[in-house]
């Protein structure tokens, strides 16, 4: 099988609406998935995907000047993500939305929940450490801990973050610095569909796409 490559696609002609076979490489799903593409595109027709799917579209033009975009041919940006999550929330007739946030970044998550609270929603939030639980607990070697090995130290704790939330019935939850691995399982574990606003990099400040850029992180990436 031929599997999808496209961050190797240089041109992404898909973006102009090229389906002609002869300008794709040769691992383009236009190419070799002709009969999911159309089955997929059925999908988007359902109900509840349709509405859901309609609102993101429209969140995403009204993250740009309409008339630089219009008119001159420009994609400006307007708001940030924290916005956007906001007025996709309110769009979608959100009241309650759920915070899952590693303790690293307490400040941010207050911050966050402040903003969303001015919007009018309600903020259900759930830190990394809750329930107190030491990692040893959890069949996690004592080795294994950050700092002594002797002495208590919180696990993470997505699973009961997800099932907080979901029992307090959030209409979609937004993952705030979650660790590697921990926002899958909190992912997982959610009834509620999740989106994210920080992703967790100690290094770059969680700022992980630098990474991508500079010289200086070329020997540790």
């Amino acid at each position: 099988m031929n599997e999808p490559k496209c961050a190797e696609c240089a041109s992404k002609p898909c973006s102009q609406g090229v389906t002609d076979e002869s300008k794709l490489p040769a691992f383009c799903p236009i190419k070799n998935f002709k009969d999911l593409i159309q089955e997929v595109k059925a999908k988007y027709k359902t109900q509840e995907i349709q509405h859901f799917y309609k609102l993101s579209a429209l969140i995403e033009k009204e993250a740009y000047d309409e008339k630089a975009a219009r008119e001159e041919g420009r994609t400006v940006p307007v708001r940030p993500r924290i916005r956007e999550v906001a007025e996709f929330a309110k769009k979608l007739g959100a009241k309650k939305v759920g915070l899952a946030f590693c303790s690293g970044l307490a400040d941010e998550a207050a911050r966050a929940s402040s903003i969303l609270k001015k919007h009018g929603l309600e903020v259900c939030s759930v830190v990394c450490c809750c329930g107190a639980v030491d990692k040893t607990e959890l069949d996690i070697p004592p080795e294994h801990k950050i700092r002594n090995p002797e002495k208590f130290e919180a696990a993470c704790n997505p699973i009961l973050q997800a099932e907080l939330l979901n029992r307090a019935e959030t209409s979609f939850n937004i993952i705030i610095g979650l660790c590697v691995g921990h926002d899958m399982l909190f992912t997982m574990n959610s009834l509620a569909p999740v989106t994210t606003l920080i992703v967790k990099d100690r290094f770059t400040g969680h700022n992980p796409i630098i990474s991508l850029y500079t010289k200086y992180h070329k020997d540790i990436v």
